[in-house]
């Protein structure tokens, strides 16, 4: 039956078609638009496609450890090697132990899992838009739920490693302190950032592929430009890279997020700032995300 549709998504009958009853001047016609420009976030369309997101975020985790033999053990495995590599060629050999006492792979685990989960999330989300060319190109749907669901897939894998850093705490006699119920707010700043991050790259991404291998270089840079294996800026000589580290905003948030987990100082006025760029950096992302998405289909 054809029909026309109203401002507000009803169904209403064509008063051409024979046997209908409807008068043609209680028949208005919307005309169905793109809309042009710059776009604010529309939080009421993600929430009603908030069981979308859920699906789209189980199903990358399904994949990501399908037909593997050790399943999501690979969450606590990955940095487990890490902090071991770390702490045999940085701590013994390299000496940058110094000011981490005697729990040196604590000291680096606590740093290397909220970075394995920003790194990890903005890879995913970076190639998530051009790898779900089928679903884009056939049905609507909010677009922000793609690089969204990669970074909940990320935080999936970031909750089970935490079990190792318990571990390890108790295996160092690390006792939490109250501190410790900070850390869910450090790391919520942390996931802002890699959603922002995540859509930006994955929207370029979509125009230019050369950030397919441009985002993973620049993620293993970003690794030694942030304080996992070190404890400031301040260990390191070179000004250039002492500049690269204050200006770097995972800085004071890898920082905070180890004060809160193992004790010790938090950079308030410093986690502040970061965390305010970091809200910048969301914003901004997401609006250029939606000034595009409307060619996504069109381009991929």
């Amino acid at each position: 039956m054809s029909s026309l549709v109203d401002s507000n998504q009803k169904v209403l009958p064509d008063p051409n078609e024979a046997g209908s009853t409807m008068d043609s001047e209680d028949v208005s016609l919307t005309v169905i638009r793109p809309r042009k420009g710059w776009q604010l976030i529309n939080l009421r369309e993600l929430w009603h496609a908030r069981e979308l997101l859920y699906f789209l975020v189980w199903r990358d985790v399904k994949i990501r450890y399908k037909q593997t033999v050790l399943g999501a053990a690979w969450a606590i495995l990955q940095p487990a090697m890490m902090m071991v590599v770390f702490t045999i060629f940085f701590g013994r050999l390299g000496g940058m132990s110094a000011g981490a006492g005697d729990h040196y792979p604590l000291f680096v685990l606590a740093a290397l899992l909220p970075w394995t989960f920003f790194s990890t999330a903005i890879a995913n989300a970076g190639n998530s838009v051009v790898g779900s060319e089928r679903m884009i190109t056939k049905i609507y749907f909010p677009r922000l739920t793609i690089p969204f669901a990669s970074v909940g897939a990320a935080v999936f894998d970031f909750v089970v490693s935490c079990g190792l850093l318990a571990l390890m705490m108790a295996y160092y006699g690390v006792s939490p302190t109250p501190q410790l119920l900070l850390a869910p707010f450090v790391f919520a700043i942390v996931l802002l950032g890699a959603l922002g991050l995540g859509s930006l790259v994955a929207a370029l991404n979509v125009a230019y592929r050369d950030f397919r291998y441009v985002v993973p270089f620049l993620l293993q840079i970003g690794m030694f430009a942030t304080p996992t294996i070190y404890s400031s800026p301040d260990a390191h000589s070179s000004r250039s890279l002492q500049l690269l580290l204050i200006v770097n905003p995972m800085t004071n948030l890898i920082a905070a997020f180890r004060a809160t987990v193992l004790g010790g100082q938090i950079p308030w006025l410093a986690a502040a700032q970061s965390g305010a760029l970091i809200l910048i950096l969301f914003i901004a992302s997401c609006l250029y995300f939606r000034h595009v998405e409307d060619d996504f289909a069109d381009i991929i």
